[in-house]
């Protein structure tokens, strides 16, 4: 099989597979809040509501496109484009399996392995926030401008803390590749702790998941689209699936952050004091493996649902706060003992 069709084949199932992940999350979504909350939850458009994904999509396509008569149209249009195409690529470097070997020949599950990794991801990631900002700017109106500069000033604010945690994870591992990264994962530290990213970089971990809480703009730094205090932010005017675009790439970036946090701190595809490619074929091992990084992600997701409905909302100054006075010196903080440590131990 040529290499340029495994690669298209990669691209057309890792994108399918996204999206149905974010499909299903709008479920998980108002099923988890209804469990938190003590109430049923979506449970009349299928058994246990499964089938209300289906009917908001139906809803979104069919509903009327409306431009507000004093928008900037081709702002306002774009807005939502260039939010949703970052958050559909940024996986692409993501590795979300190990291998399976067909016909004698190897394939990798990860669409590209790229040696610059996740510094894809941080500049993919980043062009995200022209999408909010034109999105604001575009409906002149006056919540959605807020809206989109609110989220300007705090993506590029936690990019910060977000960029000196994973520099400290360059540090350790010594590679910027996240297929690297994973593999040498494999095995123990210090003889009886997983060889994992969190065991080596605890509060990298604890910087890195904040950080990117609130570059995904979730609860409890969900201040761009704050509906107690400026409707629904840099969105407010949009409908139909061009807010359809804003929504599911609100999601497809919760599933791109869970898979990198899995793939730098928890081991990847690798299971705790075992390894299961010595006693499974090359095919079983790949599907093996696929499981065990997605059941890894699901976890993560779970968490983002859960910190949304349990934690109350922060105010703007507390979040600017905690990124430039707190997250911040941590991080250097972070980077300097790390650096020590790697001195002392050559």
């Amino acid at each position: 099989m040529d290499d340029w069709l495994i690669a298209i084949i990669k691209v057309v199932c890792i994108w399918v597979w996204v999206l149905l992940i974010a499909v299903v999350m709008t479920w998980v979504e108002r099923r988890g809040a209804a469990l938190i909350q003590d109430r049923p939850g979506p449970n009349r458009a299928g058994p246990f509501g499964l089938f209300q994904p289906l009917a908001d999509g139906i809803k979104l396509f069919t509903k009327e496109e409306i431009i507000p008569t004093k928008a900037q149209k081709l702002l306002y249009i774009m807005g939502p484009l260039l939010f949703a195409l970052p958050a559909f690529s940024a996986y692409a470097v993501v590795p979300f399996g190990d291998k399976i070997v067909l016909g004698g020949k190897e394939i990798i599950l990860q669409v590209s392995d790229v040696n610059i990794g996740f510094l894809f991801i941080l500049a993919i990631g980043s062009m995200g926030v022209y999408g909010v900002i034109l999105g604001g700017w575009g409906s002149t109106n006056k919540y959605s401008i807020l809206g989109g500069l609110r989220c300007t000033a705090q993506m590029v604010s936690y990019e910060v803390p977000l960029g000196l945690a994973l520099l400290a994870i360059v540090f350790v591992y010594g590679t910027f590749s996240l297929r690297d990264i994973s593999l040498a994962q494999q095995g123990t530290f210090l003889g009886f702790l997983p060889n994992w990213g969190i065991f080596k970089q605890p509060l990298g971990f604890i910087l890195f998941i904040v950080a990117a809480y609130a570059e995904a703009s979730r609860v409890p730094f969900d201040l761009p689209e704050a509906e107690s205090e400026i409707v629904s932010g840099y969105h407010t005017e949009y409908g139909s699936m061009r807010l359809g675009l804003y929504l599911f790439g609100e999601y497809v970036n919760l599933v791109t952050i869970s898979g990198v946090i899995v793939a730098l701190y928890f081991g990847s595809w690798h299971m705790p004091y075992i390894d299961l490619g010595a006693y499974l074929g090359p095919i079983s091992w790949g599907i093996v493996s696929f499981c065990i990084f997605f059941l890894k992600v699901s976890f993560f997701l779970w968490m983002f649902v859960w910190v949304r409905w349990t934690l109350p909302r922060f105010r703007y100054d507390q979040i600017m706060g905690l990124g430039w006075r707190g997250l911040i010196p941590l991080a250097l903080f972070n980077i300097f003992i790390t650096a020590l440590f790697i001195q002392l131990t050559v």
